[in-house]
């Protein structure tokens, strides 16, 4: 067999960068692609995407430069192997789905088998999400039939596939610009078992499944934040004739609560606090998660102050503990004053002021 120039097929020297030589090919491949040149091009298309093949490889292409394409012409090309991207270099050709369904292999042919994943949405209290719930969804899916357990055979009874004979895969003939390509896909058949049924049930008419109401108790952990998705597997669609179920996804919501609000482990709370208190000091009690707390509210506290209580927050959802409670302090201002009181309060201005002065007299 006559040895080929690779490098002078693609048009580029052989100290080219791999950027080069995906560049060369694909400028050359757009000239000469069959669907563009026609069919007279078909093996001149050929011959690039050979060259391409091998120099676009650093194995291929180092044992190239050693011992020449001797090694290469009697072998063929895995196009479903690790190696370039045809899908991405054809796409604006067309072509990329081609490419892309043939690396797939039989992947998307397996999963059409498998039940969807469904989603649901609940939504539960802050003190549900505190100490954590377990909550009933109910909806309408597709479950494995009780008659046949799934199988979608008369009283569960199998035979041999005959179109895979058991394997439960095909071949499958893929027809491209490059010629004709064999994959493996899932039976059709049976659905990738290998086996099907000697008689189909009834209830299910084969399918393995009937739409139904189907129950699912949720586990809603203590510490889960608003709009988290919990996944529970196998509770979706059923799959045909006994294909994997899909899974379930449930949509945690929070309700907005009247006294706490959340930011991440965290509580925040507005707490209101007499004049008096805020003026002379005190202790206060305050509702806490679980139960109540205390507060010490030192002498002239100002108003919006924040206090941290640690640990009494909401509990982590890994179990690390709790957040904090962040409370902060609002002076209540009394709507009505007697004399009584107004003289006391300008007394303690005039106080006040007093101290300023002298302050700055010094």
């Amino acid at each position: 067999m006559a040895e080929k120039d690779y490098y002078k097929i693609l048009g580029v020297e052989k100290s080219a960068s791999s950027d080069d030589i995906k560049r060369a090919f694909k400028k050359l491949a757009r000239k000469h692609h069959p669907d563009v040149a026609g069919k007279e091009s078909e093996e001149k298309f050929k011959e690039i995407n050979e060259a391409f093949q091998v120099l676009s490889d650093p194995q291929k292409k180092a044992a190239y430069d050693n011992y020449g394409n001797a090694d290469f012409g009697s072998q063929g090309y895995d196009y479903s192997s690790e190696g370039p991207d045809f899908g991405d270099i054809f796409s604006d050709l067309g072509l990329g789905d081609i490419f892309r369904a043939f690396r797939r292999g039989s992947s998307d042919e397996s999963n059409s088998f498998s039940g969807s994943d469904l989603r649901q949405d609940i939504e539960i209290t802050l003190e549900e999400a505190f100490s954590g719930v377990e909550k009933e969804v109910e909806f309408p899916a597709e479950v494995p039939c009780d008659q046949c357990s799934g199988t979608g055979a008369k009283g569960g009874e199998l035979e041999t596939c005959a179109d895979c004979g058991g394997v439960g895969r095909l071949k499958k003939a893929h027809r491209t610009p490059f010629g004709q390509f064999v994959s493996i896909v899932t039976c059709p058949s049976c659905a990738g078992r290998g086996k099907v049924a000697k008689d189909y049930c009834r209830e299910c008419r084969g399918r393995g499944r009937l739409r139904k109401k189907r129950k699912v108790t949720v586990k809603v952990p203590a510490g889960i934040e608003n709009n988290s998705y919990l996944r529970i597997s196998g509770q979706g669609e059923a799959g045909v004739m006994g294909a994997p179920s899909g899974d379930l996804y449930v949509l945690v919501g929070i309700k907005p609560h009247d006294v706490f609000e959340r930011a991440g482990d965290n509580l925040r709370l507005e707490q209101k606090v007499s004049l008096l208190t805020a003026i002379t000091g005190g202790e206060i009690e305050i509702p806490a998660m679980g139960g109540k707390a205390s507060i010490k509210v030192p002498k002239g506290t100002q108003s919006h102050t924040v206090f941290k209580l640690k640990g009494q927050g909401m509990p982590r959802i890994n179990g690390d503990g709790r957040g904090d409670l962040l409370v902060k302090l609002i002076i209540e201002i009394p709507d009505k004053v007697s004399r009584k009181m107004e003289e006391c309060l300008r007394e303690m201005e005039g106080h006040q002021a007093k101290k300023k002065r002298g302050w700055f007299g010094r």
